[in-house]
């Protein structure tokens, strides 16, 4: 690995190729014998730290149409914390039916689960079939794999019945030295990005492009008023700036003083301070109160001049649900993508059927959203919201900040980047976005 590291440090990237694979590498894992660890705790007890290991693990093989990457930086998302807390199912299932699936998959169902759904670093090793892309290329990973031998995948390949998401239903993750993607995951890195800046955008800024700007999302068009939950988060805060570059209205939920600080300094005019407001959705555990959901809708209104929300972008789930079904306008869009809050959603359903509304379903993106999504970042028009960047032996703090929502935008992890500010090439092109990249990095 130090041959590899150093090659890309030091700008040989021609060399990489000829340069021995190494037979193991550093990664984040967690065990299959100790899934069961957290058996019988509620969810804010599970303490990813306890969970997540960094260990030596051997080189996965590369199979046709795949590529070995060496991993200068990446990121925790969420699906990192449920793999570390083992919910909702323990991920060693996901990877014991893939390895089922043929000879080529069967080396993902290992005692171990390499995690981590984003990446950014320098093709080491590509496998028969693969044209695009060669060792010595700069490149980010989105997490869609797909293995594309069902016609219910080539419309759009999120709906492939073999579709799964990197690091989380696969082994072999970016929160390690190497990776193993499928070539069809890779993009062109950002040149004018440091490695842990292009490593956070992948998984949740194509995932925010889906859910509002895409025809298989919300659709989202100049004008809308898209209420947005947890707007400073890491996938808060690049549907906000989509909303934006998009030229609709954002409406911004957060909930503190210093993140709705973080929402205006975004470019959001329009915020609201759940803290400041002191909405109560949920009466008990089993009763939600209306009332504040109308209470929430005079909000809005008051600050868009009379206007309901055309589109509510929708993650925090059972917390939220009922209200954002209830808030949005006759004829509006609740587009969801997850339900940090809890799976089990509850609305009453008579805002729903008699105001011609809409739920759409979103996961992920397909390789073109995908693709994008990643070139609104290479132009310079959606910036990554890196908030802090942990050492790769510290990732299970990192697991445990955003697990109990300690964080602001994404928190990124370093793997073979010694340091940060490495792995910018185009200094003139930083140098027209710097101001925009650093607001946007105190996020």
């Amino acid at each position: 690995m130090d041959q590899i590291r150093d090659a890309v440090l030091a700008d040989h990237l021609d060399a990489i190729g000829g340069l021995p694979t190494p037979e193991s590498y550093r990664a984040v894992l967690v065990r299959r014998d100790e899934q069961d660890m957290f058996e019988g705790l509620p969810t804010k007890d599970k303490d990813p730290r306890k969970a997540l290991h960094v260990e030596e693990v051997p080189t996965p093989e590369i199979g046709p149409g795949e590529a070995l990457i060496a991993v200068m930086a990446s990121s925790v998302n969420y699906n990192t914390v449920w793999t570390s807390i083992f919910e909702p199912v323990s991920t060693f299932g996901f990877l014991a039916r893939y390895g089922r699936l043929n000879e080529l998959t069967k080396k993902h169902d290992l005692p171990y689960h390499v995690v981590g759904s984003d990446l950014a670093g320098v093709v080491v090793r590509v496998g028969p079939g693969v044209n695009r892309w060669k060792p010595g290329d700069e490149v980010v990973a989105h997490c869609l794999s797909v293995e594309l031998e069902d016609p219910a995948g080539h419309d759009d390949t999120m709906m492939d019945p073999q579709q799964r998401i990197w690091g989380f239903e696969t082994n072999f993750g970016g929160l390690a030295e190497l990776s193993l993607v499928k070539s069809n995951q890779l993009m062109p890195k950002p040149a004018h990005l440091t490695w842990e800046e292009a490593a956070c955008p992948g998984l949740v800024n194509s995932t925010a492009y889906r859910q509002l700007v895409s025809h298989n999302g919300a659709n989202m068009k100049q004008g809308d008023v898209v209420l947005i939950w947890g707007a400073s988060g890491g996938l808060g805060s690049y549907a906000t700036q989509m909303a934006l570059n998009g030229g609709a209205i954002p409406v911004c939920v957060v909930s503190s003083p210093e993140k709705a600080e973080i929402a205006r300094r975004m470019g959001a005019e329009l915020v609201i301070d759940r803290s400041a407001e002191g909405y109560r959705f949920w009466k008990d555990e089993e009763t939600q109160d209306p009332k504040e959901w109308q209470r929430l809708g005079a909000k809005i209104r008051e600050l868009t001049g009379g206007d309901d929300a055309d589109i509510v972008f929708e993650h925090p789930g059972r917390e939220t649900f009922g209200a954002s079904v209830y808030v949005a306008k006759k004829g509006g869009t609740i587009v969801t993508c997850a339900s940090t809050s809890g799976f089990m959603h509850s609305y009453d359903n008579r805002y729903l059927w008699m105001n011609l509304k809409r739920i759409v379903g979103s996961h992920f993106a397909n390789y073109r959203e995908a693709w994008e999504a990643n070139r609104l970042i290479d132009r310079g028009l959606i910036h990554p919201t890196l908030s802090r960047t942990y050492a790769m032996d510290d990732v299970g703090q990192a697991a445990y900040d955003v697990h109990r929502n300690l964080h602001q935008g994404k928190v990124g992890v370093l793997t073979l980047a010694p340091e940060e500010g490495l792995g910018v090439k185009d200094h003139a092109k930083r140098e027209r976005h710097l101001a925009a990249i650093n607001r946007f990095r105190d996020v």
